[in-house]
């Protein structure tokens, strides 16, 4: 008869419970994009242990960056100081300063970047407060647990009366279109969220590029918001094997596969990835270059 360790003995077999639901998948918009643009960068950013080291900083991150905290804290500040006058303390206070090529390029920035704000500024009304700035915005579906942070939620009247409407400011080089505000699965996903935080409709999405002073927008339908719900649960059931296969002893370079591209050359995980490496890189400073340029 086969011995029995004291050890085993005293510790019961711990048992399974079938039918148990799985757990909801964690996500974000940006952790969904990562893995649609490439799921190799998803990889080095979410799953690896310890992650690969970055590249540098990007300028056109620290841009948007300072612009974002700008436009939010111009909202935390008394409807009296809701002036452009108060601008240039507001932004010289979150200006970002990493990324860029010299001195003399990144004060270029600061004045595009203070010229976009004081044109953008001047048609908000000063005694309007948005349902939320910076907020973030949570829910659950049967996969997922989604969180994310819209710039900003505003409170406006519609036909069956308040509702809430997804505001995201934009700072890239290229105008934005309504396809633009029709496709953005992250914009979807705030109106989806907010809607059950706030207990109100929103189905209005824009997008506000500062740099043309022009709002792309889209009026989704319930259908629609589930159409994009439906792709992210689609992602996540993805993410979700990929990740179970490399547990089992599956090869990551196999499950998170690369997605060479255009995109390759701005990748914060170029100079580690194979295929990254084929691209050619860019400049920190490259996106923010043309605002050195004249007008046409």
């Amino acid at each position: 008869m086969p011995r029995t360790s004291p050890r085993s003995a005293a510790v019961p077999e711990q048992l399974g419970f079938a039918g148990m639901p799985e757990r909801l998948f964690v996500c974000t918009p940006s952790k969904l994009g990562a893995y649609t643009d490439c799921p190799r960068r998803y990889r080095y950013t979410y799953v690896d242990r310890p992650s690969p080291q970055k590249g540098p900083p990007w300028a056109h991150n620290s841009l948007g960056a300072s612009v974002h905290t700008a436009l939010k804290n111009w909202y935390s500040v008394p409807t009296e100081r809701r002036v452009p006058e108060s601008l240039p303390t507001l932004l010289k206070a979150t200006w970002v300063r990493e990324g860029y090529r010299d001195v003399d390029q990144e004060r270029v920035t600061y004045r595009k970047a203070l010229g976009w704000l004081e044109t953008y500024v001047t048609g908000l009304d000063p005694q309007d407060e948005p349902l939320g700035v910076e907020r973030t915005v949570a829910t659950k579906t049967a996969l997922l647990a989604f969180n994310g942070r819209a710039d900003r939620i505003d409170s406006r009247t519609g036909e069956q009366g308040p509702e809430a409407v997804i505001v995201d400011y934009k700072t890239g080089r290229s105008g934005l279109g309504a396809d633009d505000a029709r496709g953005s699965q992250a914009l979807a996903l705030y109106a989806y969220a907010a809607q059950r935080v706030f207990r109100r409709p929103c189905h209005r999405v824009e997008l506000h590029h500062l740099p043309t002073g022009t709002i792309a927008a889209h009026e989704h339908t319930e259908e629609s918001l589930a159409r994009q719900v439906a792709r992210a649960e689609d992602t996540a059931r993805d993410i979700i094997a990929a990740e179970k296969a490399v547990a089992a002893g599956g090869d990551p370079d196999a499950e998170f596969p690369t997605n060479p591209g255009t995109l390759c050359g701005w990748c914060d995980f170029r100079r580690t990835c194979p295929a990254g490496q084929q691209a050619q890189a860019k400049d920190p400073w490259a996106a923010v270059e043309h605002l050195e340029r004249p007008p046409d």
